[in-house]
């Protein structure tokens, strides 16, 4: 039983497992993922009793913390995973960090034993001793429920730390015993209010004193900066010029002149900012790989973003302002509108940039340009880009095809290869329950796709829309190209042994196209893109052939 009334006070009673379920609700939560256990029971009763958290069951924790993570991403809202105690939440580990190097606000909800036995290392069956710790060095933060009448607060409080710059993915662990205790339904139920960082004013004057007299700057946008588009637009129509990294990808739309889009660190994009005379950081880490390790030559460099230990990370600031993306950069629009003038030239200066360097990745692809191309050409604008670690995307999917949304872009930033398929399952599933209505395509390596191709059932009882792009060269070809520029190509440990995907598909009922030759991919895209449910797309590389270059790892700068 969830629910009760108490005959004393006439007040319902609910279980804590309820109170977390009306807790989400209240937040925005419209799907969460997991694995059912024994240990978290009375939460997931409570999502199928009241109908009003869709649950997807993932077949282990890692894809549906991966799963959380993507919903997170795509719609704004917190992402919520639930696992059980012990292995089942250490299984979520990895995805946890992920969703930490992400910055993605999420939830993490996991059981623990009965609150008698806990922490008395008494082999009592399910316990994992210092899980609380394990989950702490994964994630933002972890907490403990130990009584009822704390479970709110400590919900609230998650909450508001998930969405706290820098954001990232908070745990709590409930004892299965204070899940399942009853308690009045408090009057309220809603989050604690979100306020944004707010920068001082004297430092956003200050800051517009010395872009004022810029005569070709270059904003460089972050995934901080996401909600921040309409800002953005007000110094592009100042002439400002644009680049984003990996994951700013879409704030400005990239198909927009005065965008270089995420090719930040070719050659044409460098050689432009020396000719610039300030950039502003806004919201981004300055990622080494998306910097030459930090060797990438910047202009005078200015920053703004909500955590202030950003200042002089990886680059020295100029000058540095802590504050919301959104408020700071239109409170500076405001200090410079109709003050700075900008070389008009400079908005042709990104478009050629841009053009060089595009023609420059173009050219080590040799024939994946067809799939490069038929996938921009088949999805047009409505469309999720999700990608795992993989030769593709390193090559090209980072960059490409062009995004004009600030959520349309969702990749393992951590580096980790295997979750781009849970990834696309949960933005599949934030698509269908926030009716955002965009495509989702994966391109993911056949080495990540088998890591948890056990979620490829959890797409099929879902009946996710997802076009699946499995790039199939039956081994790691990243670490292949390493072992041939480091190792003297002595191979090891690096090919795979794969199934036959038409049959493996075919057991799962997933709809699946074999695209054997470049000349096939028009005509393969359009009978995948318009099957319904989720559809594996198998790029056959050992007959497409090598890239016309190798990629071996990210791109170094030699002194």
């Amino acid at each position: 039983m969830t629910t009760t009334t108490n005959k004393a006070s006439g007040k319902t009673r609910v279980t804590v497992g309820e109170l977390a379920a009306r807790f989400l609700e209240q937040c925005g939560v419209k799907a969460a993922f997991g694995v059912i256990s024994i240990h978290n029971m009375p939460i997931l009763d409570a999502f199928n009793t009241r109908q009003k958290i869709r649950f997807v069951s993932a077949r282990g924790e890692a894809g549906a913390c991966n799963m959380a993570d993507a919903y997170a991403r795509v719609t704004g809202v917190m992402g919520v995973c639930v696992t059980s105690t012990g292995t089942g939440a250490g299984n979520a580990a990895g995805a946890l960090v992920e969703a930490l190097t992400a910055g993605t606000p999420m939830l993490h909800l996991t059981g623990q034993i009965e609150s008698d036995y806990l922490d008395r290392d008494l082999g009592f069956i399910h316990e994992a001793p210092a899980q609380l710790a394990m989950l702490q060095a994964v994630g933002k933060a972890a907490f403990r429920i130990r009584n009822p009448e704390t479970a709110l607060a400590t919900l609230r409080e998650a909450h508001r730390l998930a969405f706290t710059a820098p954001c990232g993915p908070v745990s709590i662990e409930i004892p299965i015993d204070i899940q399942a205790t009853l308690l009045d339904l408090p009057a309220d139920l809603s989050p604690l209010p979100l306020v944004p960082v707010q920068a001082a004013a004297s430092e956003v004057d200050a800051l517009a004193e010395k872009l004022v007299n810029a005569k070709r700057p270059m904003l460089w946008l972050g995934g901080g900066a996401r909600g921040a588009r309409a800002a953005v637009e007000r110094f592009v129509r100042m002439g400002w010029g644009v680049v984003t990294s990996v994951q700013g990808r879409g704030v400005l739309p990239e198909d927009h002149p005065a965008s270089l889009g995420s090719y930040n660190l070719q050659k044409p994009a460098e050689d432009l900012y020396q000719t610039c005379d300030a950039m502003l950081v806004v919201g981004s880490r300055l990622r080494s790989n998306e910097t030459l390790r930090y060797k990438l030559k910047l202009p005078t460099l200015y920053r703004i973003d909500a955590n202030a230990l950003a200042h002089n990370r990886g680059y020295s600031s100029e000058y540095f302002v802590q504050g919301d993306a959104l408020a700071t950069l239109n409170a500076l629009a405001d200090k410079l509108e109709g003050r700075m003038k900008v070389d008009a030239a400079l908005a042709a200066d990104v478009k050629k940039a841009r053009d060089q360097a595009c023609a420059m990745v173009d050219s080590t692809l040799g024939a994946y340009v067809a799939l490069k191309n038929g996938v921009a050409a088949q999805a047009g604008k409505d469309l999720w880009w999700v990608r795992d670690i993989t030769l593709s995307n390193s090559m090209w999917g980072n960059r490409a095809p062009m995004l004009d949304n600030p959520r349309a872009g969702v990749h393992a930033l951590g580096g980790g290869i295997g979750q781009g398929l849970a990834m696309a399952i949960g933005t599949s599933i934030a698509d269908k329950e926030h009716a955002l209505k965009r495509k989702t395509v994966a391109l993911i390596g056949d080495g990540g796709f088998m890591l948890n191709v056990g979620e490829l059932a959890c797409a099929v009882q879902e009946k996710a829309n997802i076009v699946m792009l499995v790039m199939n060269d039956s081994c790691y070809g990243v670490i292949k190209n390493i072992q041939d520029d480091i190792y003297g190509s002595r191979h090891c440990y690096v090919d795979l042994h794969t199934p036959d995907f038409a049959q493996f598909c075919a057991s799962l009922k997933v709809t699946h196209f074999r695209l054997g030759e470049p000349a096939q991919t028009k005509d393969v895209l359009e009978k995948a893109f318009a099957a319904s449910g989720p559809v594996v797309v198998e790029v056959d590389m050992k007959t497409w052939g090598p890239f016309a270059a190798k990629f071996a790892g990210p791109i170094l700068k030699k002194d």
